[in-house]
Formats: structure tokens, sequence, C-alpha cells
């Protein structure tokens, strides 16, 4: 079976990406000057305003999931449109759960939390890598991107997505710089895995028949 390689823009790439558009932000600094595990971490001036407010941040979230979860009831799993959106609730699902096990496991500080990038083991209420929010955002749209890059290139748009909600988190002091990029890899990669399953999506394998052909036909 062959499995087509991710382009330059795909999987590999993007938490190079991601510290380049650190970088832009001005949220990543000389290596002198932070530590962490990608010696990118340090705390950045707090930033709850305009485009970067919490409000923002939970917005974007809470519509992308909204969205998701309507369009694949909506349309289902035989429409390519529904097979896409069911493989990105899948990503999502399966990143929730490892994103978890390594929340409460590694259980890091958040810069909300300690000026420190190496605060580590600190069990209960620490739990800032890697970032659900960005593995979320990522894990969402990845499939989208994956199956409609090559006759709609524009789609290529909904990268800046969680590229945004990575540099809002580190902005509102929610995680660290390694934090986002780490969750930016994990849900592209569950993303890609679950794109390249062409079989019926695993959520939906469970989920009625109807779900399965789309409340669409019902009308």
């Amino acid at each position: 079976m062959h499995i087509s390689v991710p382009t330059p823009c795909s999987r590999q790439h993007r938490p190079v990406a991601l510290v380049l558009m650190l970088l832009a932000a001005g949220i990543a600094p000389d290596a002198a000057t932070a530590g962490g595990i990608l010696g990118l971490d340090h705390v950045v001036t707090y930033d709850d305003s305009g485009i970067w407010a919490r409000k923002y941040q939970l917005w974007l979230i809470d519509a992308m999931v909204a969205t998701d979860v309507a369009a694949g009831l909506w349309e289902g799993g035989e429409s390519r449109l529904g097979h896409a959106v069911w493989q990105s609730i899948d990503a999502t699902v399966i990143a929730s759960a490892v994103t978890e096990v390594l929340k409460v496991s590694l259980s890091r500080e958040r810069p909300s939390q300690t000026n420190d990038p190496n605060e580590w083991f600190k069990g209960h209420g620490a739990e800032s890598f890697p970032s659900g929010e960005v593995m979320a955002v990522s894990a969402m749209v990845t499939p989208l991107v994956l199956e409609y890059r090559s006759d709609n290139p524009a789609v290529y748009a909904l990268e800046a997505l969680p590229i945004y909600d990575a540099i809002a988190r580190v902005k509102v002091h929610g995680h660290w710089q390694s934090d986002v990029i780490a969750g930016y890899a994990i849900g592209t990669t569950a993303g890609y895995f679950m794109q390249q399953r062409r079989n019926t999506p695993l959520v939906l394998s469970v989920m009625p028949h109807g779900v399965y052909v789309g409340l669409k036909k019902s009308f």
C-alpha cells in the first residue's frame, strides 16, 4: 500500500514553521536568554488585549469544536467533506488522550505559576505541557488541509488558526513556547495518521447508521 509523503508544508515542517512564527511575533528569544527543553522558553510580557485576549482564544476553540461536530452530523461519512471532518474528530480525540497523559505525568507549571521553565513534576494543578488547545486546533485542521490541498490550495489558510492560538496562549501566560510547539506537533501527527485511514473513521464507526449517512439525507 502506498502512503503519500507529506509536502514541505505538512507535518514534519510545521513545528519549524511555528518556531519561525514565534520568532516573528517576538516571543521566542535568543538561546542565551531562554531555557526549557527547546531552549526557547521564557516568560513574555503579558498581553490579554486585542486579538490576543483570552476570550477570543476560547471563542476559537468552542467555534471549531461546534463546527466540526455539526458538519460531521450533517454530512455523515459518505461525502468527501464529511469523511474528512470525522477524521479530524478522530484526530482530536486521540491527540487529546495523549495530551492528557503527558499533562498529568509531566505536570509542568505554567508561566502564570512560575518564572522558571524547568519546573516539572509538580503534581496536581501543573498542566502546562503540552498545550491542549493548540493540539486540538491543529488536529482539527490537518485532515482538511491534507484532503483539499491539491485541488484547493486556499485551504492552507486554515494553518493560521493553530499558529494564532499558539502565539496567543504564550502571550497570556497559559503556556511556554515549547508547550505550544509540542501541542502543534501532536495534533498535526494525529491528524496526518487519521487522514491516511481511508476506511471508516473510528468515532463514526460506533455511531448509529443515521449519523453515518448524515442528517442532510433526512431532509
